[in-house]
């Protein structure tokens, strides 16, 4: 995690929570992995309806979080459109399409980490 981070991973998943939610994402999850790895604080999950949807949701991420002064360090798949990975160090948003998701399932390769309440995310 870089020392000059202008926000706490909390405050990115929850940008990028509500992003996800303003643009319709499906089944958001967020998983609090840094008991489990070093490879980030938590893994913000969610699915669009097509290879369009995914890109809008993409977008709106990257928007918001620029916007509040932390642009990804890294994108991954961004030409395949079925599962694109946003790495903001603390948190790593992954944004499916359906099919993509489900053969991943990410939720069950780190099912023993603890699931965030979305209600304390999307709440003012």
């Amino acid at each position: 995690m870089p020392d000059n981070q202008a926000l706490s991973p909390e405050q990115i998943v929850q940008i990028a929570v509500r992003a996800l939610d303003a643009k319709s994402a499906k089944d958001i999850k967020v998983l609090h992995i840094s008991e489990k790895t070093v490879l980030a604080d938590y893994f913000v999950i969610c699915n669009g309806t097509s290879s369009a949807h995914v890109k809008a949701l993409v977008d709106e991420v990257d928007r918001q979080l620029s916007e509040a002064g932390e642009p990804p360090i890294k994108r991954e798949g961004a030409r395949s459109d079925i599962w694109i990975l946003m790495d903001f160090g603390c948190v790593v948003v992954h944004i499916f399409t359906d099919e993509a998701r489900k053969f991943y399932n990410l939720e069950r390769l780190w099912s023993d980490s603890e699931e965030v309440p979305l209600s304390s995310l999307l709440s003012p």
